[in-house]
């Protein structure tokens, strides 16, 4: 049974979907049957989308670009556009739109102007990351992307290694050998892991101390997308956690 909005009795409705993070098959049914719905699918960047629409044999839409340079202004176009009726979604390139993603001015758009607001949920490269680490999930704090300025992400690190939960980042490939040397300079014996590739063909996950990470990394050069993962303070290394 279809339990979505009615977005005749909303005044609109704009579904945001949660895409693969890297593999394709990792789209949901429920995903799919929204963007064979749609008939305008707005997108972070339509050439990233279209390549999932032609995996999914999905065709004839209209697909508009929205991203952070043109969001606000297209964000107002698409809640009138929805308001007259047009079944309309929106994604981002990999995970949830607005996570570290555009998305978030369209959300508040709509909410302002009365259109209904319907989350479709997907992959994502936090909860993937941390429950492959072995760090404790329990709570954990999701940074975003690190500072590029190495003083920004010196001050991030230091709230992180402070932090009783584990820390969780995005880094760019270039930078997380950097990266780690600070965090090995801060703390060496900090439990740390990096996820590389997350559900790609080349997934790796480097587990041990910061310092020993630090060494391999400056080693070897990194590729791919990365998160970075740091155990908070709050949590012995035999911590037991409870599940529901």
């Amino acid at each position: 049974m279809d339990d979505s909005p009615s977005a005749s009795s909303l005044g609109g409705l704009i579904q945001f979907i949660g895409t693969p993070i890297g593999n394709l098959g990792d789209i949901t049914f429920r995903a799919v049957a929204c963007l064979k719905s749609a008939q305008v699918i707005a997108c972070e960047d339509t050439r990233h989308s279209q390549r999932l629409l032609q995996h999914l044999e999905i065709r004839d839409k209209i697909l508009l670009a929205v991203h952070d340079h043109n969001e606000q202004q297209r964000a107002a176009q698409l809640v009138t556009r929805a308001q007259q009726g047009e079944r309309i979604v929106y994604l981002s390139d990999a995970g949830t739109p607005s996570i570290a993603d555009p998305g978030y001015r369209l959300v508040n758009a709509c909410i302002a102007a009365g259109v209904a607001v319907e989350i479709i949920p997907g992959p994502s490269a936090v909860t993937t990351a941390l429950a492959g680490s072995g760090l404790p999930s329990d709570s954990f704090y999701f940074g975003g992307f690190l500072p590029v300025k190495s003083g920004r992400k010196e001050k991030t690190l230091v709230s992180a290694l402070a932090r009783a939960e584990t820390s969780i980042f995005f880094e760019s490939p270039h930078r997380i050998a950097k990266t780690l040397a600070t965090l090995a300079k801060l703390d060496p014996t900090r439990e740390t892991c990096v996820a590389r590739e997350l559900t790609k063909r080349f997934e790796t996950y480097h587990r041990g101390l910061a310092a020993s990470l630090a060494a391999e990394f400056a080693a070897k050069p990194a590729k791919g997308e990365i998160t970075l993962l740091i155990r908070g303070i709050g949590h012995r290394r035999d911590d037991s956690q409870e599940h529901a």
